[in-house]
């Protein structure tokens, strides 16, 4: 079968062309990188080099695919996320349309359905397909971002905002603390992007009858045992993920110079998440655990931990 990967060799969409090539399909993947091509064509794949806010080059990508798995990746540089997802679903739409794609895959979030202003899945509504609407938790590869400001090194004191399938946190490297307006005994599903992976290559084969969701964790954790397992595998059990009003979050954002928009935004995803809903839906779906348990990945980030 013939499938198209977007979202280049990023923590899913890699190991996903690994594992549809390696089953013997034709995997395209694209990339706005032309660096990237000699390394998705090692894998096994073609490259289509251009990005999706180009709906003329993802038309002519998508022509004879069976199949597309579509994210959008986020831009720090917009100040109205939902407007910018809007704009790249759109450009989806037109090009799944125009090529008549059956079956689509489209990466969301876990808290998709309780904030409505940023919810990509209507956007997708009217297509002559069936479509999979990915929701996964909390991505164990956010912490890599946090490396440097664990270490204490270079951003001390300092704030930085991340977001990874509808999860944003601070953290500060002077008092070696995760923040966020979710925190603490919070209880939360993070999801190894490899179980994603998995799941989304199990959803490309499938043809169902009518659009569903599929929920996808490796684990389910309080903020803090999170915390405390990253920072127990590179040598600081103490770190803590420390919760605060939203109140605090937005003043955060506001102080790191994130627009006023985007920072109301993140505050009510992360108020979303703080108010058990999400992890209500995802029981109620009672997806099936992934593999890869989040003590697994923190050997892995303590490796790559002291290395830099």
């Amino acid at each position: 079968m013939k499938f198209i990967v977007t979202g280049s060799l990023g923590n899913i969409s890699k190991p996903l062309t690994e594992i549809l090539v390696a089953r013997g399909h034709d995997v395209t993947v694209v990339s706005s990188d032309v660096n990237k091509q000699a390394a998705i064509q090692a894998l096994g794949a073609s490259a289509a080099i251009g990005s999706i806010a180009d709906d003329e080059f993802l038309r002519f990508t998508f022509q004879g695919a069976d199949a597309v798995y579509a994210m959008i990746p986020l831009s720090f540089t917009e100040p109205d996320l939902g407007d910018y997802m809007r704009r790249m679903a759109k450009n989806y739409v037109h090009a799944l349309r125009a090529t008549q794609v059956k079956r689509v895959v489209v990466m969301s979030g876990w808290v998709a359905d309780l904030i409505k202003s940023e919810n990509l899945e209507h956007d997708f509504d009217g297509l002559e397909a069936t479509l999979t609407f990915m929701r996964p938790g909390s991505f164990y590869t956010n912490f890599y971002q946090h490396i440097d400001l664990i270490k204490g090194r270079g951003l001390m004191g300092k704030l930085l905002t991340l977001r990874y399938s509808g999860l944003w946190a601070l953290i500060t490297g002077k008092t070696g603390l995760l923040m966020g307006n979710c925190g603490g005994e919070d209880r939360i599903i993070f999801v190894s992007p490899k179980d994603i992976a998995e799941a989304v290559a199990e959803e490309l084969l499938l043809r169902p009858e009518q659009n569903t969701i599929r929920y996808v964790g490796s684990e389910e954790l309080t903020c803090n045992e999170a915390a405390r397992i990253i920072g127990t595998a590179v040598g600081k059990p103490w770190l803590k993920w420390v919760l605060l009003t939203d109140k605090a979050m937005l003043q955060g954002l506001k102080m790191a110079k994130v627009p006023e928009k985007l920072a109301e935004t993140l505050v009510e995803m992360q108020a979303a998440m703080h108010s058990g809903k999400p992890l209500e839906n995802f029981h109620r779906n009672n997806p099936k655990m992934g593999k890869v348990k989040l003590a697994d990945f923190a050997q892995e980030f303590a490796r790559v931990y002291h290395q830099k």
